[in-house]
């Protein structure tokens, strides 16, 4: 059975959350509830039966800069278009305890599939994200995502993402 993705809600049990990335763990425990108090950004989590935390991904809005994206895409939009607007998939990670299952992807669809759904209410070009090393980036790639020049985060356009989902 597919274990659903939720909105963090105070039953969540994430205080052992370990992904071995201490920036993400940290977030999860101490941050993401105060963000999402603050309407800063949207947590979702991946939860067994007990209410642990699986895994969990974060969703803001965004903008990219037009300057930073690649040529051959900013000269479809009108230069009136300073900045681009996206959305931020801020963190995703999975606890060391889930790994190997698949999870990873299925956050990141479930991610995709949201940003989707939004897009079809306002403007939204792409779904960004700013990996933390190199086996981040091979993860994104696998999945269309681009990088951006000169910025390290990496983006992928809400068309492609129709076509993949």
């Amino acid at each position: 059975m597919e274990k659903k993705i939720v909105l963090l809600q105070k039953h969540h049990d994430k205080a052992n959350f370990n992904s071995e990335t201490p920036l993400l763990d940290n977030y999860i425990i101490k941050q993401a509830s105060q963000d999402v108090r603050k309407d800063l950004s949207a947590c979702y989590v991946l939860a067994d039966e007990e209410n642990k935390v699986l895994g969990y991904y974060t969703l803001s809005s965004n903008s990219v800069s037009r300057d930073d994206m690649p040529e051959d895409l900013i000269r479809k939009f009108p230069a009136s278009y300073s900045d681009l607007p996206t959305i931020l998939l801020g963190r995703l990670a999975v606890d060391i305890e889930s790994k190997g299952k698949g999870y990873g992807v299925h956050l990141l669809m479930d991610a995709m599939e949201r940003c989707l759904a939004l897009s079809e209410q306002l403007g939204i070009l792409a779904l960004v994200v700013d990996p933390l090393d190199q086996s981040a980036v091979q993860f994104y790639r696998k999945f269309g995502f681009i990088l951006i020049p000169d910025t390290g985060k990496m983006f992928i356009a809400m068309q492609t993402i129709r076509k993949l989902i």
